[in-house]
């Protein structure tokens, strides 16, 4: 009775491994607005409701591959260890600053699906901002032990004041009025300068 359970278990998971493979290779070849449900069923060969059966809609499908490589980069961002000064901050910033200034899909379904926006809530995105914060906060939490950054508040004030600071830049990056002669990382710096730094 076993065998008879698996099997359908194995072909539901290699279905959604190959959707999220072709979705993939659609988005790393043409981005994320490029991403139609359409050309994902077709070049798996399965139906739309199939889809829909492993993905509530479109943007569902975007939020597991958004959040897959949110994850990523902080597994990035940690690997680098404490940053040393406020502009080292930035720097390990930058990859996924980067990553989420190459398309406004990424920056709108991130922000639709983290749970901040109260629209829609996906766990590995809203995982992927408590991530953000928590690592933020332990940076932060040492480098005020060293006098780098301000102690008057809590690193978890002064990360939640990173975050809110990375959603404006990448806001005013989006903007069609916006000029963006730098980039979001470059932006961001000057926000950090002033909120992070030690009272004279």
């Amino acid at each position: 009775m076993l065998v008879k359970t698996r099997a359908p278990q194995q072909r539901r998971l290699q279905t959604r491994a190959k959707l999220l493979e072709v979705a993939t290779q659609i988005v790393t070849t043409q981005g994320y607005s490029a991403l139609r449900v359409e050309d994902v069923v077709e070049q798996t060969g399965v139906a739309k409701g199939t889809l829909f059966s492993h993905f509530k809609d479109k943007d569902g499908l975007l939020a597991v591959l958004i959040g897959a490589q949110v994850m990523g980069h902080l597994d990035q961002m940690e690997a680098k260890g404490v940053p040393h000064s406020i502009d080292e901050i930035t720097h390990h910033l930058e990859p996924l600053l980067s990553f989420i200034g190459t398309d406004r899909v990424i920056f709108d379904v991130l922000l639709r699906y983290s749970g901040s926006t109260g629209a829609q809530v996906d766990e590995v995105i809203t995982a992927g901002f408590v991530r953000q914060i928590t690592l933020f906060a332990s940076w932060l939490s040492e480098m005020q032990q060293v006098g780098i950054v301000r102690n008057d508040t809590s690193s978890e004030m002064l990360a939640e004041g990173i975050q809110a600071f990375l959603n404006h830049v990448l806001a005013l990056w989006f903007c069609t009025e916006h000029d963006n002669i730098d980039t979001p990382s470059t932006a961001l710096e000057p926000f950090l300068q002033v909120w992070l730094r030690p009272a004279v």
